[in-house]
């Protein structure tokens, strides 16, 4: 049943309950109440009679034996009142099942009526003495009348006395049922209300408590549900409907993040260990160069430096680095090279040294140095100049430039190459082997490494020299 529906059926029944026992209440008290009247009535009629007729008398003293005028509308008055009195009193029910005192008391005020009549229309006709024997006369029914009235009225003390006694009992009984009534219909409103509360607030209180026990992390926890098919019984089945959506979305989420970082750990130990074949060439090549044409006076020392790269590049490939370690690699790099460039090339560099604890993937300088080497300087005779900067700013964010003031490359070249961070396919330029796939995997790996916050800047221009620019997030080593 829905809440809407119990609502529509208890408010009614409560409001008619207590319609019910206010009607019952009502009806008793009035039917006690038109007794009581009915008698009053009659017995105000009765006296009512005995004042008129009172009234009647005085003024037609005045009238007759004053020789009064003035006073006859008075007398015209009382004796209507009278005569209207008298036609009630054929409306008046017989008393104690017979009509006899009623019978006797209408025909006392009929003979009073009729006194007092005869002597209005005679007054003028008759002598004083005559008409003083008339008004002891009326004066005698009148006290015939109020003797019968106090009678009458005796008669119907008599008569409803018994009548006045059981309602007084009805009127106890039907306090007490009144009483009753109250106290049932008060039960059964708190009854029905505490059902009515109790069947909404309850799974409501019951929901509110899953929602709490969710809001700490127990996924597990169900709604429970009712057989009811109310509201709040389709809203405990939407909401567990609900929590089966979020631990299937988790368990998708988690199976997603897992994979996400299977793939990205795989993604990142194949482009650190492209690095490695190009590079070993590259530097064997160097020194077999170098072999040739100095025989062995340096060889030693040029071979130190290349078991150092190989040594650095087979213990840290697939870790970050702190920034130090990656600049002590370049330094052995450029050792080789001044072996093969001589003065031809200068090196310089300008290092903060704060910055030289935060951590970058292994192996993001060297590439850019090498990329320098063979296609900005390789081909300058002289002047050629190398240059590595690496600022700290306030311990947020780290900034490291390579420039070099060699060949350049054109806007469209830099654009491929900023452009190959989100490519899944490394750029090759055609040039060589180490011009696009060391340029693309540093920048690749620094994308991954840093999630996307970092940001990379090459300025170049063709004959006019390259620079390039790494805004890195400051990453201290747990060491530091």
């Amino acid at each position: 049943m829905s809440i809407r529906r119990k609502l529509l059926i208890c408010i009614p029944l409560l409001v008619l309950l207590m319609s019910s026992v206010s009607f019952v209440l009502f009806e008793s008290g009035k039917n006690v109440q038109e007794s009581y009247h009915l008698m009053m009535n009659r017995i105000m009629l009765y006296k009512e009679v005995s004042y008129e007729v009172g009234e009647n008398m005085k003024s037609m003293n005045r009238f007759i034996m004053q020789v009064d005028a003035d006073s006859f509308p008075e007398v015209d008055k009382h004796l209507t009142a009278v005569k209207e009195l008298r036609r009630q009193m054929d409306e008046v029910a017989t008393i104690g099942g017979s009509d006899l005192p009623l019978m006797n008391y209408r025909h006392i005020i009929d003979t009073f009526l009729e006194q007092a009549g005869q002597m209005i229309s005679e007054i003028d006709e008759q002598d004083s003495n005559t008409l003083a024997g008339a008004y002891i006369e009326a004066e005698q029914t009148q006290r015939f009348i109020r003797e019968q009235a106090q009678e009458l009225v005796d008669l119907e003390l008599d008569q409803y006395k018994p009548i006045y006694e059981e309602i007084m009992s009805t009127t106890d009984k039907l306090n007490e049922l009144g009483v009753l009534l109250v106290i049932t219909a008060a039960v059964l409103s708190i009854c029905m209300a505490i059902w009515l509360s109790g069947s909404i607030t309850g799974p409501i209180r019951r929901l509110v408590g899953t929602a709490k026990q969710i809001s700490k992390g127990r996924m597990d926890t169900k709604a429970p549900e009712s057989i009811n098919n109310d509201e709040i019984s389709i809203l405990c089945r939407a909401f567990n409907g609900m929590i089966d959506n979020i631990q299937e979305l988790m368990q998708e989420n988690i199976k997603s993040v897992e994979k996400d970082r299977l793939v990205k750990e795989l993604e990142l130990k194949m482009l650190q260990s492209q690095i490695n074949p190009h590079f070993l060439f590259n530097t064997l090549n160097s020194i077999a160069k170098l072999a040739y044409l100095e025989g062995a006076a340096r060889t030693s020392d040029l071979t130190v430096s290349v078991s150092r790269l190989l040594r650095y590049n087979l213990q840290k490939l697939d870790q970050a680095v702190p920034l130090r370690e990656e600049v002590e690699h370049v330094n052995e790099y450029i050792n080789i090279q001044r072996a093969r460039f001589r003065d031809r090339i200068a090196f310089v560099m300008e290092i903060d040294e704060q910055a030289l604890a935060g951590m970058i993937p292994c192996l993001t300088l060297q590439p850019i140095f090498e990329n320098a080497f063979v296609h900005g300087l390789e081909q300058m005779e002289e002047g050629a100049v190398l240059t590595l900067s690496i600022r700290y700013d306030a311990g947020s964010l780290m900034e490291i430039e390579i420039s070099d003031n060699g060949a350049g490359m054109s806007r469209e070249t830099v654009a491929r190459l900023m452009g190959s961070i989100q490519d899944e396919a490394p750029y090759f330029s055609g040039k060589g082997q180490s011009t696009g796939l060391g340029t693309h995997n540093v920048f690749k790996r620094l994308h991954l490494f840093f999630d996307g916050e970092q940001q990379i800047e090459i300025d170049s221009n063709e004959g006019r020299g390259t620079a390039v620019l790494f805004r890195l997030p400051f990453r201290p080593s747990a060491s530091e």
